[in-house]
């Protein structure tokens, strides 16, 4: 069984970014990959919020950061965690390929997974105008149309955001009615220049292989379809944290996020378990950002030193 002080479970911005900090603190990290490498940077076009890069291919971005985590002495494996036994120290965990590695703290950075459509089209134009995260995108659609499929507090918000730049912009829902918060609803409705389809989704995407131009939407009560021209198109119907390994091993939230914060002293990141820390979206349902993500590996990477160094002293 390979022993390690620290191991990292994920590969995104998070764990990239703790596995640099942890290992320039001498920690000599493992990096577990797991099935998605790179996580949700890895799939997306150009990235132009990322401080000290004007654009940037979300591929390239994710790249430069696994070299230098790398560089600075992470080690990497290619599986995936399925189990964690959390009732002893070392931690011991098992593999997808039934592997298993023991170490004395955890980071766990498995990110989320965006929910999708799974209809015609979606995968095709995936990063190609079909988008989950407007703030990471919006700037692309200026005075262009644009649709947003969902009625909750993301669709609101990306709507919100996407207003910014065009208005042109259309909401497709469901329901008859949205379930933002109210006062999201009131922001929006209170917009003209935003329309919303009730009890409608997008069915298809379409558009001339190199980029999106129009959207497919069916009523859900007549069955009647039309097309919607756009040129950008955000899936904004939430994700799922990647964290069914961990239930029954630390605490998680209704929605399967972990909670963090749980013992102070041991700081922002803990969990209900000692010596196992959490980055990214695996307990961020808020920002949902790359660059609060790498934050917050710097944070879980910093918690689990001092945690590694007290436990050493005594």
């Amino acid at each position: 069984m390979d022993k390690k002080k620290l191991i990292i479970i994920g590969s995104g911005p998070a764990g990239l970014t703790a596995g640099i900090y942890a290992a320039r603190a001498n920690l000599e990290p493992l990096i577990i990959e797991g099935p998605t490498p790179g996580g949700q940077l890895i799939s997306t076009s150009y990235v132009e919020n990322w401080p000290g890069e004007k654009k940037i291919l979300g591929h390239k971005l994710i790249t430069n950061m696994r070299e230098h985590a790398q560089e600075t002495g992470c080690s990497f494996s290619s599986e995936w965690i399925e189990y964690v036994d959390h009732t002893k120290k070392p931690f011991i965990l098992t593999t997808q390929k039934k592997n298993k590695f023991s170490a004395d703290a955890l980071i766990i950075a498995s990110g989320a997974t965006p929910r999708r459509l799974s209809c015609p089209g979606e995968d095709q134009y995936w990063g190609k105008g079909v988008s989950t995260c407007a703030v990471c995108d919006g700037l692309f659609y200026k005075d262009k149309p644009v649709v947003i499929i969902g009625g909750g507090d993301t669709a609101m918000e990306n709507a919100s955001f996407l207003a910014t730049f065009t208005n042109n912009i259309t909401i497709v829902h469901i329901l008859d009615k949205l379930t933002a918060s109210t006062a999201m609803q009131r922001r929006i409705l209170q917009n003209k220049n935003i329309k919303i389809l009730y009890e409608n989704t997008v069915t298809e995407f379409q558009g001339d292989e190199k980029q999106l131009q129009q959207v497919v939407v069916t009523n859900q009560k007549t069955g009647e379809k039309k097309t919607l021209p756009a040129a950008g198109a955000f899936v904004s119907i939430g994700q799922t944290p990647n964290t069914k390994f961990l239930q029954g091993v630390i605490e998680l939230d209704n929605w399967g996020y972990i909670k963090v914060g749980q013992n102070k002293k041991l700081g922002q990141t803990s969990t209900s378990i000692d010596g196992i820390f959490a980055a990214g979206d695996a307990f961020d349902y808020r920002y949902k950002q790359a660059i609060t993500a790498s934050g917050s590996g710097c944070m879980a990477a910093l918690d689990a030193e001092k945690y590694l160094t007290e436990q050493q002293s005594g």
